[in-house]
């Protein structure tokens, strides 16, 4: 593992180029137009240097994605438009799609009442997710883009056996219809409805054969805003319902609710403070749709708080969750704690570093280390770049 000297000559020399970043590291998407439409190509690439406990020196991981989009702008308000993410990345940087190269791909119409989304796409529990604060979200407990664990069985993400994801997130990003409101005195709504697993348009595959695949799955999402004297108060729930296809005894449809609430405040035209959380429940073993079972629930809590200063974040998160025993499948529990301290280069530039502790508990059997308890410890750095206007 790098020694803390090492970590600290390295996030200093991070840090100190920041205000050269500031104005080398603005990095405008690409546009071309296309007869009456307009092309507009962004992209985002991240890398995290870490040094877990169960691994000697310094390990990596990091992912590119590409958001090409074209899209026409009416008079009348109309806008109509086609867009995907395609991405490369790490075992370890799979995140909640699990490695697809396209994690996103569908068409979009968004009018005056509100926006409709056909194709690859996420949910409406996804779309207006409310969570507690984070200061890197590549890198939080809670639903991370990257891990810093590996299994060296499969040599993927420890977190692959029950990650901590509180929004409500049962359809993925399978192909789907996705319709939502406008914002109407702080409210906001979204609905979705998810034919199958399938991850072709135009949705002609009922996805993987095997027992428990789920079809039919609707999700719906409420979001409430409102400013409470100087308090800015944010909350939202959703809950989605499937049906079970080739089950297996005891399975049956997926059922996942989910609530979140955050608070912010200002302390000062420059600081800042926040505090929330969230908490999921489903049927689905480890969120694992494809394991819905009618006995056994799978419950997950993140709560967290976080200060800013100028372009300064400094955030603290802890995060459990269990999954009950069902069928031939272990009783599963995990807890979490990350301290992250993270600075704004530029609007297309950040860095984060910090520590974070994952323990997994199994009421039966053992993990790849012989026990039945696996506890991880990390530090880390995370860059992220992106593309931005400014």
């Amino acid at each position: 593992m790098l020694s803390c000297k090492n970590w600290a000559v390295l996030a200093a020399g991070l840090l100190a180029a920041g205000p050269v970043c500031a104005d080398t590291l603005t990095l405008p998407p690409w546009t071309m137009p296309v007869g009456d439409a307009t092309l507009r190509l962004d992209g985002m690439a991240d890398g995290a240097l870490f040094g877990p406990s169960d691994r000697d020196g310094a390990q990596v991981s990091g992912a590119l994605r590409a958001m090409p989009e074209i899209r026409r702008d009416y008079d009348s308000g109309l806008s109509l438009g086609v867009g995907g993410t395609f991405a490369a990345t790490d075992p370890l940087s799979r995140g909640r799609y699990d490695g697809d190269a396209i994690e996103r791909l569908a068409g979009t119409a968004r009018t005056g009442l509100g926006t409709v989304e056909i194709g690859l796409t996420d949910g409406a529990g996804y779309a207006l997710a409310v969570t507690g604060p984070k200061v890197d979200t590549g890198v939080s407990l809670e639903d991370p883009r990257t891990s810093f664990f590996r299994d060296p069985n499969t040599g993927h993400a420890v977190t692959d056996l029950f990650a901590l994801r509180t929004a409500v997130g049962a359809s993925s990003n399978y192909a789907k219809f996705v319709y939502t409101s406008p914002e109407v005195f702080g409210v906001q709504l979204a609905l979705s409805f998810t034919p199958t697993e399938g991850k072709q348009l135009p949705f002609l595959q009922a996805g993987p054969h095997l027992p428990g695949r789920q079809a039919d799955i609707w999700e719906a999402a409420l979001r409430y805003s409102d400013e409470v004297g100087p308090v800015t108060l944010s909350a939202y729930g959703a809950l989605a319902e499937g049906r079970a296809e080739h089950k297996l005894p005891g399975q049956e449809g997926v059922s996942d609710l989910g609530a979140g609430l955050r608070a912010d405040y200002p302390l000062t035209e420059e600081i800042g403070v926040s505090l929330g959380g969230s908490y999921r429940q489903s049927n689905a073993y480890g969120f694992d749709i494809n394991r819905a079972y009618q006995t056994g629930t799978t419950r997950a809590a993140h709560i967290s708080g976080g200060v800013t200063y100028d372009a300064w974040a400094a955030g603290l998160e802890y995060g459990t969750g269990v999954g009950d025993a069902v069928a031939v499948l272990p009783r599963l529990g995990q807890t979490g704690l990350e301290a992250s301290l993270g600075y704004t280069l530029s609007s297309s530039a950040a860095v984060s570093g910090g520590w974070q502790h994952l323990r997994y508990g199994r009421g039966s059997g053992v993990f790849y280390n012989g026990l039945p308890q696996l506890k991880m410890d990390a530090v880390y750095l995370h860059l992220n770049l992106k593309t931005s206007e400014q």
